[in-house]
């Protein structure tokens, strides 16, 4: 391979777009794999793995250790030739065109290296180099990155100067120098302080309302419940769910949950929530501060939630909160893992 294949042929203008509302289009797939599979002589590390990347999400891939999600990132990202089966970015083959791959891509590695001898500046302007990028463009450029990573007032310190959580905001910057559409990230908050993980998340986030795509790994689960849209979860190379993060957890618990804080008058509201077609269950919860609570189940339907809360009002139940409990990505997650679903 030469060294101008690996080197995509980019527009001029290269600073990323203005933030905008990112819609997520589930009808279109950015990211999409078939039936991938990678062996290490033998063992398989990816077995038989699809997942599917809606334009515009924000999607967790999330599986403990070995599950096959950095060579899937790999495969994803031309790095790596599959040992069957397809991957796919932008309706582009990876294996087949992969020069459109990478214009389209920015990747960031779960082990990433830097270049000491550096200036912050100099970093992203080699960088933006070897992208081809004209010389007269990337001092704006540079300055709209370093602006979106805030780093800034760092812009003349050398690199060995900067902090870890620095460092991964630089190298997150180092994908954006040719404003690709999706970024793929291999455990971009591994080994973070809990403030540099917030930054890293909130970072994500303003890239997704600039409308890229964001692809990202993990084995942080509050990291993949606070900012995800979409998640897949992998074990033993094989995708075992995925969805969007409300279509995960219904599909785990077809029934809802909702827990009715009262004033007075608990043994009514029991019986009118009882006679609400779609309620499943009430049960007492243990008084707070003298209030009473009760636990509804009841099945998926919002009309049903809002049959609840009417039926009560319309009674002159004094209802103080009326709180829908939602399962936790722990809980969704070791449930997934461990075999449990049916």
């Amino acid at each position: 391979m030469s060294e101008s294949d690996l080197t995509p042929n980019l527009p001029e203008s290269t600073a990323p777009a203005a933030p905008s509302a990112a819609l997520i289009n589930e009808n279109e797939l950015i990211v999409e794999t078939r039936g991938l599979v990678k062996r290490y002589g033998k063992l398989t590390a990816v077995n038989d793995l699809s997942l599917s990347v809606p334009r515009g999400a924000i999607y967790g891939f999330v599986g403990p250790n070995g599950a096959g999600k950095t060579s899937t990132m790999r495969i994803l990202t031309t790095l790596m030739l599959p040992s069957a089966g397809q991957a796919y970015v932008a309706g582009h083959e990876v294996t087949k065109n992969p020069r459109a791959v990478r214009r389209l891509i920015g990747y960031m590695p779960d082990y990433f290296g830097v270049y000491d001898d550096m200036k912050v500046w100099e970093y992203l302007d080699f960088f933006a180099a070897c992208y081809e990028i004209p010389e007269g463009n990337r001092p704006q450029m540079i300055g709209d990155l370093l602006d979106l990573v805030d780093l800034s007032h760092r812009r003349d310190d050398m690199v060995d100067k900067l902090s870890r959580g620095m460092k991964q905001r630089l190298c997150l910057a180092r994908t954006l120098v040719h404003d690709p559409q999706v970024l793929i990230l291999d455990e971009p908050a591994s080994g973070l302080d809990p403030r540099a993980r917030v930054e890293i998340r909130e970072l994500m986030v303003e890239l997704a309302q600039m409308g890229k795509t964001i692809f990202f790994s993990s084995h942080i689960l509050a990291d993949v419940a606070e900012i995800c849209t979409h998640i897949g979860i992998v074990e033993g190379g094989k995708m075992v769910m995925q969805g969007s993060m409300d279509a995960v957890r219904r599909q785990l618990s077809p029934h809802r949950e909702a827990v009715v804080t009262l004033l007075e008058r608990a043994d009514e509201a029991k019986q009118v929530l009882g006679a609400i077609h779609g309620v499943r269950e009430i049960s007492d919860l243990p008084d707070e501060g003298g209030r009473k609570r009760l636990r509804v189940v009841f099945e998926g339907e919002d009309t049903i939630l809002s049959s609840m809360v009417q039926a009560l009002a319309a009674k002159g139940i004094p209802v103080l909160n009326f709180n829908e409990q939602t399962q936790d990505l722990e809980a969704v997650f070791m449930k997934v893992t461990k075999g449990i679903v049916t």
